[in-house]
């Protein structure tokens, strides 16, 4: 019989808490975008996700995968492929992330302009302390 775990993210060894930390990274936001939508070979992942080096993006894929993410496919004809897609519960977690992606492009502007109204206040209150 399965017993029912509860987690509690405000708990410092909480698995749930070790999640956040691994997913407030932009790369696995990011790829777990580019993968909602359709499987990719490790090529053309790196080539949408720009800025990645290769090693990063290996890394992120093998967490994803280990999390079950993500699968892997290894593809063998003359050349070896290796093709990544979002698993069912990869896909589930995307949804729930879009929300962050699309609250961000909406609202970018107005976090800029907070920043901005900020750095003037700062900057007048320390020159008024010279």
């Amino acid at each position: 019989m399965n017993k029912v775990i509860n987690f509690n993210i405000f708990e410092p060894n909480c698995p749930a808490r070790s999640f956040f930390d691994k997913f407030a990274d932009k790369w696995m936001l990011l790829i777990i975008y580019r993968l909602d939508s359709q499987s990719k070979h490790f090529n053309e992942l790196k080539k949408s996700l720009d800025g990645i080096s290769p090693k990063v993006l290996s890394q992120k894929l093998k967490i994803l995968e280990r999390d079950g993410f993500i699968s892997r496919t290894i593809h063998e004809n003359k050349v070896i492929r290796v093709e990544y897609a979002i698993t069912a519960l990869g896909a589930e977690f995307a949804q729930a992330a879009l929300s962050f992606k699309i609250w961000a492009e909406e609202n970018m502007q107005h976090v800029i302009r907070a920043q901005q109204q900020f750095d003037a206040v700062q900057s007048e209150n320390e020159s008024s302390i010279v």
